[in-house]
């Protein structure tokens, strides 16, 4: 429901009463991923989308029916039919299945206050649940940033306390997903399963060395929704106005920098430097974090001597694995531009344990399913 906070935080404060329609499993090629959503309020307006195009109008028509009668949920699924390939269904051959409810904001006051603070960009999280009793589905549950929780909104505390606490794991996280509770004495004797939507700030690019390159780079990464840093610890090339793209400039070393400054399994750090005595610091430092990717630029024979000066310095051969050098996909890129695109795919692939192949090349599902995060509490 993130894609649409926006429209759907205004109906919510004119308690205008709208239908929910939420994407809870994908399987096979789905064009959209679970939590993906399509709303329609009283007056027959839509916002949001389910499947790129293929269903929305079968989705449509179930929403409103579900507005005007008032009832419960509906589940409906929708995957392509080799019987009848003109019935509704996914175009791409995948499956998924909605959920569609009715929202009231005054019965959910708290999803106002959620979606005002995902709209300002602040974290936040929605746990809705899409499997369990009829009387507790599609209700939800807010947490905060700061970890608060507006409990009382499903069964009982228990299941609130449950909820959250898998709700505040995946916010950590940055993650939206599955999670399971109940089905025991502890926490709540319903079974549930609830889709936790997240908005958590956005994932930290950290790209060291104010060359050319950093440019290009700087420009992708924020298209993909990292906020970008450029670090330099030469003031005369650090400069914002060589660097319109990126969030923030920074002068210092590189090493000092990466100390002091936040990072978690998100961040990407590119290190562009070609120096050793920016890099080597720098990378013994990145590669002993918890960041999601570490890339150094450089030929294979400076990727040699560097991993030469990085044993020297005691880095040990596991953290040695981590580091993606030379950087980037080989995609025969030449330009600044290219090579920037080069870099983002290898981020990209390195994120979703992507194979970086042409996708003519392989077979099976090109998306694979979201897996359960129910275990993600202790991540």
């Amino acid at each position: 429901m993130l894609n649409i906070a926006d429209t759907l935080y205004h109906w919510c404060r004119e308690a205008r009463p709208f239908a929910l329609a939420t994407v809870v499993q994908v399987s096979g090629s789905a064009p959209l991923p679970p939590g993906t959503a399509l709303a329609v309020d009283t007056d027959g307006n839509a916002v949001g989308s389910v499947s790129g195009g293929c269903v929305e109008g079968a989705v449509y028509e179930l929403c409103r029916q579900v507005l005007a009668d008032g009832g419960p949920p509906a589940r409906a699924r929708f995957g392509y039919s080799d019987d009848d390939a003109f019935a509704v269904g996914l175009t791409c051959g995948g499956e998924i299945q909605v959920l569609v409810q009715r929202v009231d904001s005054v019965d959910q006051p708290h999803l106002a206050v959620a979606l005002e603070e995902i709209r300002r960009g602040r974290p936040a999280a929605v746990a809705q649940v899409v499997n369990g009793p009829d009387d507790l589905l599609g209700r939800t549950l807010c947490v905060l940033g700061d970890g608060s929780a507006y409990e009382g909104t499903l069964s009982g505390p228990r299941e609130d306390r449950a909820v959250a606490m898998q709700a505040r794991a995946l916010l950590r996280a940055g993650r939206t997903g599955l999670v399971e509770v109940g089905g025991d004495a502890d926490t709540c004797p319903e079974r549930l399963s609830l889709l936790v939507h997240t908005n958590a700030p956005r994932p930290r690019m950290l790209i060291f060395g104010a060359v050319d390159f950093a440019g290009a780079l700087s420009r992708a990464g924020r298209f993909l929704g990292y906020r970008v840093t450029v670090c330099d610890a030469r003031p005369v090339f650090a400069t914002a106005a060589r660097f319109p793209h990126a969030d923030e400039v920074v002068v210092d070393w590189p090493h000092r920098y990466l100390a002091a400054t936040q990072v978690d399994a998100r961040t990407a750090v590119c290190v562009l430097t070609h120096d050793a005595k920016f890099d080597i610091p720098l990378l013994r430092m990145a590669l002993s974090l918890p960041v999601g990717y570490v890339g150094a630029m450089g030929s294979r024979r400076t990727h040699d001597h560097r991993l030469g000066l990085l044993r020297e310095a005691g880095v040990p051969e596991t953290h040695l694995a981590r580091l993606n050098s030379p950087i980037g996909l080989d995609l025969g890129a030449r330009t600044p531009e290219e090579t920037a695109v080069s870099i983002t795919a290898e981020i990209i692939a390195h994120a979703h344990h992507g194979t970086g192949l042409p996708l003519a090349h392989g077979t099976g599902p090109i998306h694979e399913p979201m897996a359960t995060r129910g275990a993600l509490a202790g991540h």
